[in-house]
């Protein structure tokens, strides 16, 4: 009789039936080998391509819940930690599984404030690079390079070694953003300040015009990029998270894991979508060109950047959060005027039917670069801006995923459909 966690598989080539255990809502791909035609038949195998519903790792750490629009951090809302947590405290609360206390938050502070710094040569390095070079493959590269600066990262399963390696790449990663962006635009490297808080270092080494010349960072501007440092620091099995855990599984080392997941969020459908939704308002320019653009959604020839997501089947809750961010934010900017077509687009779109039942909603990328265009932030610089936050996260998902007794290298298995046997023709 079977038992009540499983299901019953009958294979109708053969008539067997098969009964696969159900744990947590999946069944182990592995199990499916033991459905056979024969004895010499490799066995049954599941074809998901771009794993639309295959799960790869269990995970403690990100939670969602897309037809609901929840987002969860170990657990926590995150618009509650929104409202009440510095990014620092999220990003602690990622790897380390819990909140810090005010010990422990002071000690994480200490430890990321004093990695800031680079190695001289870094900069040798950054000055290698093109005048036009784009930002994003500056800081891949520079995050690679990292890996041969500290040899010690190697020892990945030493507790102690891990978490050096954390506070370094978290300490590190906003100061050579901000070193690309200057090599991008042709102006001398800002150092990092133990004074400042995290997005106010960041911002300093962005815009400070030189050291000899004061800068104090917005600190509506500096709070509203420590939000959308909270709401970008991890979203489950992405793309650039499966390539930090894929790459990782090979037990390199995490700066050669975070350049892999780095270089997936390079592409323009992940960490440059926010830059598409800008170009897309850039070009619709007033509101009564809309009608025209949905229209023009609706028969097909184009799409909506901004709306839906692979996920959320609601509205992205951070979406809701980050809307409220870019009002504080044009307080001190001035009113972008992207921000009016937005919201009539967003206004149009939630009202019609043809949207309301696909379930495309406005996602993160549809504010975020209103706001970044806002704070100043060239669109090159982007999807370098949503690498500074998301390393937290990586870095969890990688210490995770080492420390998970189940995981082995990341090998998929693959569909052969090319020629049989053949020979070379005699010459």
């Amino acid at each position: 009789m079977p038992t009540k966690d499983s299901i019953t598989v009958r294979d109708n080539r053969t008539g067997r039936e098969y009964e696969i255990p159900i744990e947590n809502g999946a069944i182990h791909a592995s199990a499916l080998r033991n459905i056979k035609t024969s004895e010499d038949d490799f066995g049954l195998m599941s074809y998901d391509p771009a794993f639309m519903n295959t799960a790869s790792c269990k995970s403690k750490i990100t939670f969602i819940d897309g037809e609901k629009g929840i987002l969860r951090y170990r657990g926590y809302p995150i618009e509650e930690l929104a409202e009440k947590c510095k990014y620092l405290e999220v990003a602690y609360l990622l790897i380390w599984g819990e909140l810090p206390s005010e010990s422990e938050y002071k000690e994480w502070v200490h430890n990321i404030t004093y990695h800031t710094m680079v190695h001289e040569n870094i900069k040798k390095f950054m000055d290698g690079f093109h005048h036009d070079a784009h930002p994003m493959g500056m800081l891949v590269s520079t995050i690679a390079a990292l890996s041969t600066f500290y040899p010690d990262a190697k020892n990945i399963f030493d507790e102690g070694s891990r978490k050096l390696q954390i506070h370094r790449l978290i300490a590190k990663i906003p100061t050579l953003a901000a070193f690309a962006y200057r090599h991008s635009q042709g102006r001398a490297y800002i150092y990092p300040s133990n004074d400042l808080n995290y997005t106010e270092n960041f911002l300093s080494m962005m815009y400070r015009p030189s050291w000899t010349t004061k800068f104090e960072p917005n600190q509506t501007l500096a709070k509203a990029l420590d939000v959308l440092f909270i709401l970008h620091a991890d979203h489950e099995q992405n793309c650039s998270t499966n390539a930090m855990r894929s790459v990782g599984s090979s037990h390199v080392d995490p700066y050669s894991a975070a350049a892999a997941a780095a270089a997936a969020l390079y592409g323009p459908l992940h960490g440059g979508a926010n830059e598409q939704v800008l170009r897309m308002l850039e070009e619709i320019g007033t509101k009564e060109k809309i009608p025209e653009i949905i229209r023009q959604v609706k028969e097909g020839r184009r799409l909506l950047m901004g709306f839906g997501h692979r996920v959320y089947k609601n509205y992205d809750p951070r979406a809701k959060i980050i809307k409220k961010v870019a009002q504080e934010v044009f307080e001190v900017t001035g009113r972008n005027p992207m921000l009016d077509i937005a919201l009539e687009l967003e206004k149009i779109a939630l009202s019609d039917d043809y949207f309301i039942k696909r379930k495309l909603y406005p996602n993160i990328d549809f504010y975020s670069g209103i706001i970044y265009q806002a704070m100043g932030f060239p669109v090159e610089i982007f999807p370098v801006l949503f690498a500074i936050p998301r390393m937290s996260g990586w870095l969890a998902q990688w210490q995770e995923s080492l420390t998970d007794p189940e995981q082995k290298i990341a090998r998929p298995r693959q569909i052969y459909i090319g020629y049989g046997e053949r020979h070379v023709p005699p010459r």
